[in-house]
């Protein structure tokens, strides 16, 4: 099973959006892909019609008191099942932070071979968890949107990461909720590839498409699939797919 973590340090930059219609590609291709919403609010949970409570909450699930195929629940989509949100995950940093860095690996053990992708939404911060998910991904996609102070918790998530030993070629940052009509957008991005070659090519458009997957509760595929969002998500995956040799 390969893992994603889709993070950054700041919030409401298109993090679970992105994660949400990640997962949702890599099913619809035939990938079987668990998804788990570690962000107390339960976003993407709510996105995916999903009742944001797991038995047991956080002392639960590091403990390992229940079954974690009891608590990882179906979606509405085929190949595609997720561990939900629960607001006890507010507690998850103090139940870690003496843990070693496998827990989350332990955790998962029991279903890495039932699944071909794992995608974890993670919570806006940096914290004990941060470095228990760093430890455990494949991958980092980090979405950016392009503004200065964005940038800079890019940087410093950067220096954070080579500070502590992680292998920093594993962080993928992408361009995200971009707005050509702006000045500044249009300067950062065409700017980008000389100060950070490693950006992905992929960005994706600020769109209400986009904020409407919080009134339809599905990704963008399930009901704007020709849209401009649709299409650059497809290229994000079609990306992602080759960087976590899932070919």
């Amino acid at each position: 099973m390969k893992t994603l973590g889709v993070f950054n340090i700041k919030g409401g930059v298109g993090k679970t959006a992105t994660a949400v219609n990640i997962a949702y590609l890599a099913a619809r291709e035939g990938f079987k892909v668990l998804f788990w919403d570690l962000d107390p609010q339960g976003s993407s949970t709510y996105y995916f019609r999903v009742k944001p409570k797991v038995k047991g909450g956080t002392k639960g699930l590091v403990k390992k008191k229940h079954d974690l195929e009891q608590l990882i629940k179906g979606t509405d989509y085929d190949n595609l099942d997720i561990l939900p949100a629960d607001f006890s995950y507010r507690l998850l940093d103090i139940e870690l932070v003496e843990k070693k860095l496998t827990t989350l690996f332990k955790i998962l053990k029991p279903v890495t071979d039932d699944y071909d992708l794992l995608v974890l939404d993670c919570p806006p911060s940096i914290s004990a968890l941060s470095e228990h998910i760093f430890s455990v991904v494949d991958g980092l996609l980090v979405p950016i949107i392009p503004t200065s102070l964005s940038l800079r918790t890019y940087e410093q998530l950067m220096s954070f990461r080579e500070e502590k030993g992680y292998d920093n070629s594993r962080v993928w940052p992408f361009f995200s909720m971009v707005d050509r009509r702006k000045k500044l957008h249009r300067d950062i991005i065409d700017h980008a590839s000389e100060e950070y070659p490693e950006f992905l090519n992929s960005y994706i458009p600020y769109s209400s498409i986009v904020e409407q997957m919080g009134i339809k509760r599905a990704p963008v595929h399930a009901f704007a699939p020709a849209s401009p969002p649709a299409q650059m998500y497809n290229s994000l995956w079609e990306d992602l797919k080759f960087r976590l040799q899932l070919l």
